[in-house]
């Protein structure tokens, strides 16, 4: 039975195209913005209570950092990978909750760590909230360090390329 899981999963991540962002996006990708970030019961109070962390502006679009999962022409998601360094940091990662557990946060990831390899990035590096956290491991990301955010506790996290 895992077997199969894994090759459904394996198909699942398959049939996501990941593209870069054209400014036109910019409507659906703050929907799902919205829709991810509130989908958190966690956080979803202290985000309505400030609706000002609840807009996506164009900046990563326009300077070329922003990336969209599409499935079937239908965007479901989008990382935002911005240089520093000799680093590459994930500024944001959203999937849409009706498509988040399908293997497009994933293939979002995989796509960043290719284009940072290719760019001569040594390492990705993440702030991950306590509900991300295991995602980030289980994609291979490591770190200890606790760092604040605006939301409250996070973890500063390395992915080595």
């Amino acid at each position: 039975m895992i077997g199969a899981r894994r090759m459904w999963e394996a198909f699942l991540v398959a049939e996501i195209l990941i593209r870069q962002s054209r400014l036109e996006d910019l409507g659906e990708l703050t929907e799902i913005f919205r829709d991810a970030s509130l989908s958190n019961a966690e956080d979803r109070e202290n985000l309505l209570a400030h609706p000002e962390f609840l807009v996506l502006n164009d900046t990563a679009i326009v300077d070329g950092n922003l990336r969209v999962a599409e499935i079937d022409g239908l965007t479901v998601g989008f990382a935002t990978g911005a240089p520093a360094g000799r680093d590459v940091v994930l500024e944001d990662l959203f999937v849409h909750p009706d498509w988040m557990r399908k293997g497009v946060a994933t293939r979002l990831v995989a796509d960043l760590v290719d284009r940072s390899r290719a760019a001569g990035a040594i390492r990705v590096a993440v702030t991950a909230n306590p509900h991300a956290s295991a995602f980030y491991e289980a994609a291979g990301f490591r770190g200890t360090e606790e760092v604040t955010t605006e939301f409250g506790p996070g973890t500063r996290m390395h992915l080595q390329l």
